[in-house]
């Protein structure tokens, strides 16, 4: 698939929705580097427009879109972007166009009738035939479409082009047994496959071997993972594995089910020092009746249970939520109920969702769908409170010594403000400044600041001095160095242990992220 000797084709993928689209894109850039491409640099660019309001500049040879199908704007932004670039195919008639992703396995047929001049459907099943898709398309000039019903194979054994060389996700299971009126993945990624253990511990393993010292583990609904061979207590024996990996220092996971959370996970998140003290939680709705319109086989009671074991043994442990506003049949005293459980369960963060009709799921024909504006209303109620707890709760956190690893995204203020940017082992944003006369550490590398300001969305440090800033540098940053020396010819600083760093031939290449 390569464009010519010494000449490239080069690529972007563009991602939309939750973690697990994440994951998959890094597969298919993976795919597509594994056959020649490698991966656009938009640096060229002027940042001016034409007359058609497009980029003046140069523009990847092949355009990927993993798509969400979850809410409605996720459709209007995939068909907004698919015609935006339809302009810059003509200009480059060479440019190919691939849909994958849920959208992809649901609508099928009707991306190539809305946007003709897409190149590449495919669905959730068959990430692994991006590259022949677009081969056999591109030697018959003819658009291809492939979706499978049921996977053939799973993800995690395809090639990977990780966005991060200091942190990394890893699938534990696809598809999801549930049946939620509202959400329409368990019919666009099947019925639940679990991994065995030792594929996914091999695969951590291989990431620490790489340089990350911190590891995600995602399903649609992790903490019934071992359901598909019989283990109620596969997760929890999972993540104390994990503690067993010398190097790992931070395990996190999402997304759990409060209907399958048991004592055992909580047990084992106390007594695993790598996993983090932090937890994502899905609340979907605080009313009873509504829980049981969504069929949430869980109500508020139980869940606010959930939270009550989990701040028992883990004080310090900061938790998020998924809430949807203005479900079908949703009363005022329905939504009041959420409030209320909002306030009892002090989320650090909330994900909140204004209800979304999608076509295929139950909730789409239940009766008393609401007005916008009502949705928009409670919508506004509710993110005000949400973000009033979390600036409460992180008003908390200042005086507090925290651990922070820092990532490589420094923040859109970062010119202004000289702060880094980093998340502490509770996975709140920390923002940091570094003291005069201090090293200044590399993504990947840890530092331990004392909090002196917190805001809703962040917490800020401002050491007054050297003394009160402390670094660490890790394996995960040396990982960074040589990424960074591999990507443009810059020789890598000394490692973490002060030796100089060797590069091994057989080390898969790592991207390079600019902050």
């Amino acid at each position: 698939m390569a464009g010519g000797p010494g000449h490239p084709r080069t690529y972007q993928v563009r991602t939309y929705g939750c973690q697990m689209n994440v994951h998959d894109s890094e597969r298919m850039a993976g795919l597509l580097e594994t056959a020649g491409l490698v991966a656009f640099d938009d640096a060229g660019a002027t940042g001016e427009l034409d007359g058609r309001g497009q980029p003046v500049g140069p523009s990847p040879d092949v355009v990927v879109f993993n798509t969400c199908a979850v809410r409605e704007n996720a459709d209007n932004k995939l068909y907004g972007n698919l015609g935006m670039l339809a302009h810059v195919k003509e200009s480059n008639p060479g440019m190919q166009i691939a849909v994958g992703g849920c959208l992809a396995q649901k609508d099928r047929d009707t991306i190539q009738k809305r946007a003709p001049w897409v190149d590449v459907v495919f669905g959730t099943h068959n990430i692994g035939a991006l590259p022949v898709l677009l081969e056999r398309a591109r030697h018959n000039a003819d658009a291809e479409m492939e979706i499978l019903e049921s996977l053939e194979v799973f993800p995690s054994t395809l090639p990977t082009r990780r966005d991060s060389v200091y942190a990394g996700w890893v699938s534990i299971s696809v598809g999801c047994n549930n049946t939620c009126t509202f959400c329409i993945v368990p019919s666009l990624r099947g019925k639940e496959r679990d991994r065995r253990p030792g594929e996914i511990l091999a695969e951590i393993q291989a990431l620490v071997d790489d340089g990350a010292i911190e590891v995600t583990l995602l399903g649609q609904n992790v903490n019934s993972y071992g359901v598909e061979f019989g283990d109620k207590l596969a997760f929890g024996k999972l993540l104390r594995a994990c503690g067993e990996i010398e190097g790992l220092e931070r395990v996190r996971f999402t997304s759990p089910h409060p209907a399958a959370f048991t004592d055992d996970v909580i047990e084992a998140m106390v007594e695993t020092p790598n996993v983090m003290p932090q937890l994502h939680m899905p609340l979907q709705s605080g009313s009873d009746k509504v829980l049981k319109d969504m069929r949430r086989s869980y109500r508020s009671g139980k869940f606010l249970g959930i939270l009550d074991k989990v701040r028992e043994l883990l004080p310090n442990a900061a938790i998020s939520t998924d809430i949807i506003v203005g479900f079908p049949g949703e009363t005022e005293e329905d939504f009041q109920e959420t409030l209320d459980v909002v306030e009892k369960s002090r989320f650090a963060t909330a994900f909140t969702y204004q209800y979304s009709k999608r076509p295929g799921t139950p909730a789409a024909d239940l009766p008393d769908q609401l007005p916008k504006d009502v949705v928009q209303e409670r919508f506004l109620r509710l993110t005000a409170l949400q973000d009033r707890i979390a600036a409460e709760e992180n008003a908390k956190q200042v005086g507090r010594e925290v651990e922070v690893m820092v990532t490589a995204d420094s923040g859109r203020k970062a010119t202004q403000t000289n702060r880094l940017s980093g998340r502490a082992q509770d996975q709140r944003l920390v923002h940091f400044s570094v003291p005069e006369g201090a090293e200044t550490p590399r993504p990947g590398d840890l530092v331990t600041v004392t909090i002196t300001e917190a805001a809703a969305f962040h917490l800020i440090a401002d050491p007054a001095t050297v003394g009160d800033f402390k670094l660490r540098r890790s394996r995960a940053g040396d990982a960074w160095d040589l990424a960074q020396a591999a990507s443009c010819g810059v020789p890598s600083a000394a490692t973490s242990d002060g030796a100089k760093p060797k590069v091994s031939l057989g080390m898969p290449s790592l991207p390079v992220r600019t902050a």
